[in-house]
């Protein structure tokens, strides 16, 4: 069992290979997690006008944009045992994580219904739940690889439940954060008969959450 997660996982590293007979493109989720995690700390730390917000976000758009290949032919994945889908299912929430928060804070910085220091202090909320998220996936890393040699297979699928229960948690959570700073930009906006722009900012949608 614990050589088998062992290739389920390298098997996830390499899902990005365009096909069977060319050459595998090695992308580690948790590297890739991380890097779209230290582009968001750059805005919290570095940022202090809308306008270096903008900027350093564009990095963080970067980054994602270079993984998204990867989850989406990750996602197309479907010959897995069950073990093995957890697994993938993990790697895959945390990806849908990041993904939230790059569509939905791009959209903030163009929201003028958020002051410079609100948008920071969002960005530093995305970053603490990106930041567990992270953690998470390379605890997971770390699990199913040969060097845990201590974890007999119960512990270690009871490990991987964990994780996977804990991702699906934060990842609710980040949903949730989302809906609660877009609700607050609706009632401003609403305010201001002007609530239509925050309909057409974030997509109608949105709507059931206010």
């Amino acid at each position: 069992m614990k050589k088998n997660l062992s290739m389920v996982y390298a098997a996830l590293m390499l899902a990005a290979a365009p096909c069977a007979n060319a050459q595998f493109v090695v992308t580690d989720p948790a590297n890739l997690a991380s890097g779209i995690l230290n582009s968001a700390n750059e805005i919290i730390q570095t940022s202090s006008t809308v306008s270096n917000v903008v900027k350093n976000f564009k990095e963080v758009q970067k980054v994602y944009n270079q993984g998204k290949e990867y989850y989406d032919k990750l996602q197309a994945v479907n010959s897995l045992v069950k073990d093995a889908r957890k697994v993938q299912q993990t790697v895959l929430l945390v990806g849908d994580v990041s993904q939230i928060y790059v569509q939905n804070f791009g959209k903030m910085i163009n929201d003028p219904n958020f002051t410079p220091q609100e948008l920071i202090a969002i960005g530093n909320g995305y970053a603490a739940l990106l930041g567990e998220s992270t953690e998470l996936l390379k605890e997971l890393k770390q699990i199913v690889s040969t060097s845990s040699l201590s974890l007999n297979d119960k512990e270690r699928m009871d490990m991987i439940s964990r994780i996977y229960k804990e991702v699906k948690e934060y990842h609710s959570l980040v949903r949730y954060y989302t809906n609660k700073n877009i609700s607050v930009s609706y009632l401003r906006a609403k305010k201001k008969n002007d609530a239509r722009s925050v309909l057409d900012l974030y997509g109608t949608s949105s709507q059931k959450y206010w």
